[in-house]
């Protein structure tokens, strides 16, 4: 298993106009001395679990400077889960400015490149999707709902990579039209669909709480080791291609 002890738990310092007043975030900054370029984690609809730390740590391995804010820093997954819902939905509220805070802190270290992307798991990943157009190098989402109005979802947005699992029924057929959408509208893209992945197929281990577990069970939400190595593969390449070049301060 991924080691995630060397993250940090810090809290994100920001003026960011609607943002949480008290933004906690996971940090993750790789050996050596940089600088590096940078990645802002959006976290599952479960919040900053095991899971997701380990998928800060597994960028960090990688060589990215790495941070997940916490999206519910306000109250929980109980109090925030329905008006962050809202907010990926509508394209507006507290958690794009969260993200924003992110990215913007990451710009600031000395030890970052000057180039951030974004990357979403589940929920994240749909904000992935919908922060593309919004000051990021390269997105990266990974069985994220999309975008409502995929016609235009995408103008002015940066390269993005996908990964979908076609075992996944909550998001039938979205790998298709993410790439028919993205085709359209020439963003630079590399979209896949996994025959043997369901959704959370990236994680290491059971996604979600353990009274979720019987539900994940039922709806065949497990992980897909092979699918994930092609897609971490995938994602670290696409980066690292668009990252790097973009990473000059």
């Amino acid at each position: 298993m991924t080691d995630i002890s060397h993250l940090t738990d810090i809290i994100i310092e920001n003026d960011q106009e609607g943002a949480s007043p008290m933004l906690n975030g996971v940090l993750g900054v790789p050996d050596g001395p940089g600088p590096w370029p940078a990645v802002v984690v959006v976290h599952e609809a479960f919040g900053i679990d095991e899971q997701m730390r380990l998928q800060v740590a597994k960028l960090v391995s990688l060589g990215y400077l790495t941070l997940m804010p916490d999206l519910f820093s306000e109250g929980g997954a109980r109090k925030c889960l329905t008006a962050t819902f809202r907010a990926l939905g509508s394209g507006s509220g507290r958690a794009y400015a969260d993200i924003e805070a992110a990215r913007q802190l990451l710009l600031a270290r000395p030890d970052s490149s000057g180039a951030v992307g974004v990357i979403g798991f589940c929920m994240g990943g749909g904000f992935a999707l919908m922060t593309a157009g919004r000051g990021f190098d390269a997105a990266s989402a990974n069985y994220g709902m999309l975008p409502k109005e995929l016609d235009t979802a995408f103008e002015g947005a940066c390269p993005i990579v996908g990964s979908y699992g076609a075992k996944d029924r909550s998001l039938s057929g979205a790998a298709a039209k993410l790439e028919i959408a993205l085709t359209a509208q020439g963003i630079t893209h590399d979209v896949k669909e996994y025959p043997e992945a369901s959704h959370t197929f990236m994680n290491e281990g059971a996604a979600g709480p353990a009274w979720f577990r019987p539900v994940a069970r039922v709806m065949g939400f497990k992980p897909e080791p092979e699918a994930a190595a092609d897609s971490w593969a995938r994602i670290d390449a696409f980066f690292g291609e668009h990252l790097t070049a973009h990473g000059d301060r």
